[in-house]
């Protein structure tokens, strides 16, 4: 059995595949709607600040243990600041076992959606299939759910399988530029639009008075959510990069790729409903703008819509495509690492493990009353609200802080600066202005955003 790790054949490589990790349903989804209830501007200048400041150096810590150690994450952590610390690793581990359960739930509505799209476009739109209700009835059927997530659970896995450079790379090489030219596509049609103007003051112009404290904590929580950071999936992605590679521009093009895509995403989005008077139905769910009011504008009023549906749908599967594959590697690559088995038997092994949660999660819509009414935490209802909730509000923060804290205050100042700083890094980069952000502003704002969960702040 060859156990000899793959790598990375370019920096291009693992920048696009780091940036698809980080680029998914999140960006494309979740944060227009995140904005659109914080009121806009002031919020994204927020936002921008604490990917700066919070996401950026959190970032490089987790790609500089990976490639210093060449392990994933339970096994860099242990070797990068000590035995016990393979308890975060492991945690990681976990953490992406139990997002991909439920992701794989919603990654499989963008292929009915997609499917809904090329026969909406080809014999025309059919408004009851876009409806509340018909959305409800589609999450209900349990059947239904679990055959779509099998779909692209077994597309995730076929990937992983082959490997880093073979399959990973190689796919991810493929469908960045794809999505990011649709999402160019669908900028361009969004600004030629009666609303785009309006959409772009509420995006960019700030307004302080309509900021609330919730949403200074929104804005912080979501700039360490979005890019993937706090299970390991960096590290395990930094361990296949190569020596010669800056791990401080390979992290900022990541970032900013990131960044760039949610808010042309959030443009894109905010065009349309601005151009057509839709403010009121788009704050109340994010399933909601997504499922429901996006179709029956794309069809009902937005020029050459049915053209533009199908490729967005079709955008929003490649950006879940793109995660799952990064929460999957976290998985096995821990089995591939430690336990020493063969990529082809963690990669599958893992996918049938985190299918049957998946089918449970799939069952949580009415599927099955046994997790539909599942009612551990107040308020939330069903399996798969109690897993996102788990994840998003504990799982990951608490991941997060832990790395923090063992580069900032465990690993030595050499042993991080011989990864940071060498004959690629670039001029701006400033390694003792990383080190104050890394033992303090950063353990400081994720230890903000779990003291904000025990008040009773919700970031699933």
């Amino acid at each position: 059995m060859d156990l000899r790790r793959d790598h990375w054949t370019s920096r291009i490589g693992f920048v696009l595949a780091a940036a698809g990790s980080a680029v998914g349903l999140g960006n494309l989804w979740k944060f227009p709607y995140i904005t659109w209830n914080n009121r806009g501007g002031a919020f994204v200048l927020i936002y921008l600040v604490c990917i700066a400041l919070i996401g950026l150096p959190i970032m490089m810590t987790e790609i500089l243990i990976g490639r210093k150690t060449q392990k994933s994450a339970v096994g860099a952590l242990k070797q990068a600041a000590g035995p016990a610390w393979g308890f975060v690793g492991g945690l990681g581990v976990f953490t992406g076992f139990i997002i991909l359960g439920y992701y794989t739930i919603i990654a499989g509505w963008t292929l009915q959606y997609f499917w809904n799209c090329l026969r909406w476009s080809f014999l025309g739109f059919d408004a009851a299939g876009s409806t509340g209700e018909a959305f409800t009835a589609f999450a209900g059927n349990g059947p239904v759910q679990v055959g779509l997530a099998l779909a692209f659970m077994a597309v995730t896995a076929s990937v992983v399988q082959r490997g880093i450079s073979g399959g990973i790379e190689r796919v991810s090489r493929l469908l960045m530029p794809l999505l990011f030219g649709i999402l160019v596509l669908l900028l361009v049609s969004a600004l030629s639009l009666k609303g785009a103007g309006e959409a772009l003051s509420f995006i960019f112009s700030p307004d302080f008075s309509q900021l609330r404290l919730s949403g200074v904590l929104e804005a912080l929580g979501h700039s360490f959510f979005t890019l993937s950071l706090g299970m390991g999936a960096m590290i395990t992605y930094g361990s296949y990069l190569g020596r010669r590679e800056s791990v401080v521009t390979s992290s900022l093009v990541v970032v900013v790729l990131d960044t760039v895509i949610a808010l042309i995403a959030t443009i894109v989005m905010f065009s349309v409903i601005f151009s057509f008077d839709m403010a009121d139905s788009v704050g109340k769910s994010t399933a909601g703008m997504l499922f429901i009011t996006l179709p029956t504008l794309f069809y009902k009023n937005v020029p050459f819509g049915a053209v533009l549906a199908p490729l967005f749908y079709m955008l929003v599967g490649f950006a879940a495509l793109t995660s799952t594959i990064s929460l999957l590697e976290v998985v096995a690559s821990y089995f591939i690492d430690q336990r020493k088995w063969s990529r082809t038997k963690a990669t599958w092994t893992c996918s049938a493990g985190i299918f049957l949660l998946s089918t449970l999660c799939g069952l949580s819509f009415g599927g099955w009353a046994a997790v539909s009414d599942f009612n551990w935490i107040h308020a939330k209802q069903g399996l798969f609200a109690h897993l996102d909730h788990m994840a998003s509000n504990w799982l990951l923060p608490i991941g997060g802080f832990f790395i923090t804290l063992a580069a900032g205050w465990v690993m030595t100042r050499e042993a991080t600066e011989s990864e940071l700083v060498n004959d690629s890094t670039p001029g701006w980069f400033h390694y003792p202005v990383w080190r104050f952000c890394i033992r303090f502003l950063a353990p400081a704002a994720v230890a903000a955003i779990i003291v904000a969960v025990i008040a009773g702040k919700d970031f699933s």
